[in-house]
């Protein structure tokens, strides 16, 4: 599955295209997804949806599909139980640009990511993350409370 960027954007001439916005809306209204992690395709100047994971997926299937050496977006859905013992659901949007990346990389999904985030509205919590420390359960479970 993949969308084009299209009309025009004051930081990166780029916008979002209707059907990457339904892998989000799937993950935020339906539960058809745990996570979905996108990925730019530099030669077709196309957002990709790289991966979706089910809603039996765990955590550390989302953070084992996120790349060594190259930068994502990524959305989880995080559901836990309050302390008044409620179950709860939170949405984290995760850019990951890890130290590794190719500068390039980290410059494109730097200058796009504002453009992304307007156009899937309905994230919680972002999360910036260079190193797989920076998006852990314990770091979602501490901004999630």
């Amino acid at each position: 599955m993949s969308f084009k960027f299209r009309g025009p954007n004051a930081s990166s001439g780029m916008g979002v295209a209707d059907h990457g916005k339904n892998a989000f809306l799937e993950l935020k209204r339906k539960k058809v997804h745990r996570y979905v992690i996108f990925k730019i395709d530099e030669m077709k100047k196309e957002v990709v949806v790289e991966k979706t994971g089910s809603p039996a997926e765990s955590f550390d299937d989302f953070t084992a599909s996120l790349p060594e050496n190259d930068c994502r977006y990524a959305v989880y859905d995080f559901d836990f139980v309050t302390s008044e013992n409620c179950q709860k659901s939170k949405i984290f949007f995760v850019h990951w640009s890890p130290a590794t990346s190719r500068i390039r990389a980290k410059m494109l999904y730097a200058t796009s990511k504002d453009a992304f985030k307007r156009e899937l509205d309905g994230f919680h919590y972002e999360i910036q993350a260079t190193d797989p420390t920076e998006v852990d359960l314990e770091v979602l479970k501490d901004r999630a409370h």
